[in-house]
This record gives structure tokens, sequence and C-alpha cells, in this order.
């Protein structure tokens, strides 16, 4: 089993070791791994995400499947947070996002705009502040500005930042695309020098065609085991947290997240996977993945 990255090891200031602790320790599992549920969907991707799952469109059951499943946080946007978090403070730990956009433009060049602050995230009570940075965009100068406010202020604050790290645009298009092995290694080495404390990835595919578009030192074999420990390699001193992506059959995804844990990722983001379910298949789905988080304690 790989190496896995222990609260000690990240040199975090008191304030943001104390969240983290909270998250790994208090909640979830509570057992060093992370188990995050984030419904940050409805504005990334529209109400479409809600139709085959219509309970799912209200944030009450969301936030209902986070407290009845132990999920170790909720991650959401400020208006969900004010309006429905209130209900669950101090029940269910928060995960601020600052910014975020709606899939209607175009991705050839995303910026994701901040809409709210480290500020926003302390008086809510939450426990770490979400940025979703894409790697490779063109328009990554605004980005890395936008990031760096973000931050500095949750240097300032004690405030962990979770970043959501995405490679898009279309310069990352023409080297093979969002998901190949370069694309998803970038983007965990570009959050880790940025300052990330925990980096969220998605699993690089194993597609040759696209990777023969991509740099010359990444055309060469890779196992799935191996292209997660080079990720996880190349986000250093920040925990990773893997996707579970769109809603699959449970033993598949659960399956894809093991393979995670045992490369030494930190533990894992599930969000249509989990709540695009009826209550009870939602609560049973939370249940294996602790089960399964259970065998990485730390």
């Amino acid at each position: 089993m790989a190496h896995r990255l222990h609260l000690d090891d990240l040199n975090l200031s008191p304030g943001k070791k104390t969240r983290l602790h909270r998250l790994l320790y208090r909640s979830g599992p509570a057992n060093g791994t992370l188990m995050i549920l984030p419904i940050d969907q409805g504005l990334e991707h529209g109400p479409r995400d809600f139709f085959d799952a219509p309970e799912s469109q209200d944030p009450n059951f969301q936030f209902r499947i986070a407290l009845e499943g132990r999920f170790s946080a909720i991650a959401c946007q400020i208006g969900l947070a004010e309006k429905y978090y209130p209900s669950y403070a101090g029940q269910v730990p928060l995960i601020l996002k600052l910014n975020g956009k709606t899939e209607i433009p175009a991705d050839e060049s995303p910026l994701s705009p901040v809409i709210a602050s480290v500020e926003d995230a302390v008086r809510l009570g939450a426990d770490a502040v979400g940025y979703t940075l894409y790697v490779g965009s063109v328009r990554q100068d605004e980005d890395f500005q936008q990031f760096r406010r973000i931050r500095e202020d949750a240097d300032r604050y004690g405030m962990p930042v979770v970043v959501w790290s995405y490679p898009r645009g279309s310069a990352i298009e023409a080297r093979g695309g969002k998901d190949t092995i370069y694309a998803v290694d970038y983007a965990a080495r570009v959050a880790q020098e940025l300052g990330a404390d925990v980096i969220k990835l998605n699993v690089p595919k194993l597609e040759p065609e696209k990777l023969i578009r991509a740099p010359k030192a990444y055309q060469r074999q890779w196992t799935q085991e191996s292209a997660l420990q080079e990720v996880i390699r190349s986000a250093g001193r920040a925990l990773v947290i893997f996707a579970g992506g769109e809603r699959s059959a449970g033993g598949t995804a659960l399956e894809k997240a093991e393979a995670c844990m045992k490369a030494g990722a930190a533990g894992l983001i599930f969000g249509r996977n989990v709540w695009q379910r009826s209550l009870s298949e939602a609560l049973s789905m939370a249940q294996s993945i602790r089960e399964m988080l259970d065998r990485y304690a730390v």
C-alpha cells in the first residue's frame, strides 16, 4: 500500500491544522481520511442534474444525506450555505465554495469568478474554503491573481484551502484533453505550487490515442496505479481527494475509489454518485464508502 500523508506532514498554521483536524478526525469516518459531499452542481451544470432524482433539487435532501450519511463535510456555494446550513451548523462541517460559474459559455477559455469570501466562510462557521482553478486556461493570469487573494485571506484567518484543480481550455484539448495523465498531473502540481492544502482531482483516464498529443515525456505505458501515484506525488505536501464523477453503478464507483485510496489518496469527494439516488440508496452508498475508508485509517 502506498504512503499516505498525515496531518502532521503538512506544516500548517495552528488555525488551519485545527480546522483540518476536525474534518479528518472529528467527523465523517473520523480516521484521518476525508469523505466530502459536494452540492455545487446546480450552479455548475444547472437543474438538469436533478431531473432523474427530483428529491435532490431540494438542498435539504442533500444536507440530510451529509448528516445521516456521516460525511466529513458538505461543500456548497454561499446561497445554499446562508439559506440551508444554519439548520445543520454544528452537525455537518461546511466547506464554502468561493467561486463558481455556469456551463452556458463555451469552455475554451474558462474562468470561475469569485462570488464569496474567506470572511463569509468564517461568519458561517466553515472549516475550509473551496476554490475551482482552471489549469491551462488562457485566462490563468486572472485565475492566479484571484487565487492569490483567496490564499492570503485564508492564511490570515487560518482557513484551509481546498482546490478543485481542473485542466481546461483549448490549449489542454490540443494536448490530449482534460483527463489525460499529463493534464491531471500538471493540475496537481500547479495547485501545490499555488498553495493548496487539499487538492481535488479527477481520476486520469488511460487513453493512448489522446496521450500521443501530450508532451513526449508522458508518452509511456501507464497503469491506473502508476498514474494515480504520479499525480499524488505531484501534489506534494497537500492532501489529495479524488472525485466520484457522474453517477455509475455502486460497485464500479467503489472499485475506482478503492484504487485511489490504495495509491495514497487522503479521501474521496462523492456528489452525484451519492445524491442522484433515493435517500435509502444514498445512505447505503455512503455507508459503503465509509466502510471502505476504514481500511485506510491514518
